[in-house]
């Protein structure tokens, strides 16, 4: 076989191989979509399969098409609610946010500050946040902001750790050159530590949007039960009360759709800051 000849070949065995990896990458990504949801498909097909098929009574199990309905029937009850869930959350990730960087950035900075304040930050993040609302209901005139409260303490301790280990996670390399050139306190952490601890924060922040939704709840179900009327745990808990299970389950389902829309949306943001320059976001050749 002459030298162009096997060229040729080899040539085409590459072209294959490529095909063949483009095809493979195809078909993950319409995988990656199309299997959860056949499998959500499934799953509700078999839960309405099964309580017909069983007959069991709505008080029990409701099917998924009364749920439907009810979340039709009562969107005008649920919608309000979960604008109250949604922005008491919304509110306490910010703030975890603000607080959890500004207190991350006290501690590197200074070694005493964060001697001082680090086990009182451990303390709130260890203690339940069912032990602390009861006491923020009765010291706080204000029931959204004793929820609010509540959902901050439980969101702000991931963003405080993963920031002060980020911004301690610099290239000790890095900060000799930056000590040779001379660089200002300032200039040293807008420069070289934050870049360093953009991943650790993002990371966090992922950590934090779901236990801020959660925070949330939970001081719902707590404070709410004074009458407050706040949000979608609110309203679940009182449709316990009253045996109404289609309610119930509308109200869970949102929660969960909310969280799902919360971690998109944070992985989202981890995305567009990540995938130009960090090796957690590069695409893999």
């Amino acid at each position: 076989m002459s030298r162009e000849n096997a060229q040729m070949v080899e040539d085409k065995s590459v072209d294959i191989e490529e095909e063949n990896i483009a095809r493979k990458e195809r078909l993950f990504a319409i995988a990656r979509w199309t299997l959860p949801s056949l499998m959500m498909v499934l799953f509700i097909c078999g839960w309405q399969a099964y309580v017909t098929i069983a007959q069991v009574p709505h008080y029990i199990l409701p099917s998924p098409l009364l749920i439907a309905k009810t979340l039709v029937a009562d969107w005008s009850l649920l919608w309000p609610a979960m604008l109250m869930t949604g922005r008491l959350t919304v509110l306490a990730l910010l703030f975890a946010v603000i607080g959890g960087l500004a207190i991350a950035v006290s501690f590197t900075q200074s070694k005493l500050v964060e001697m001082a304040m680090f086990p009182y930050a451990v303390i709130l993040q260890v203690t339940p946040v069912v032990a602390i609302a009861p006491l923020l209901q009765v010291y706080v005139d204000n029931a959204f902001v004793a929820a609010l409260l509540c959902a901050w303490i439980v969101a702000f301790f991931p963003i405080l750790s993963n920031t002060t280990i980020g911004l301690k996670s610099t290239d000790h390399n890095l900060e000799d050159l930056f000590t040779i050139y001379g660089a200002t306190r300032w200039q040293r952490l807008r420069y070289l530590s934050a870049p360093s601890a953009l991943p650790y924060f993002l990371g966090g922040l992922k950590i934090a949007g779901g236990l801020a939704l959660i925070g949330a709840v939970v001081a719902e179900f707590v404070i709410g039960r004074a009458g407050t009327g706040l949000g979608l745990a609110s309203t679940l808990l009182e449709a316990s009360y009253r045996f109404n299970f289609g309610r119930l389950y509308a109200a869970l389902i949102l929660i969960s759709v909310m969280g799902v829309a919360i971690f998109g949306l944070m992985s989202l943001i981890s995305h567009l800051c990540l995938y130009r320059w960090h090796e957690s976001a590069l695409k893999r050749e």
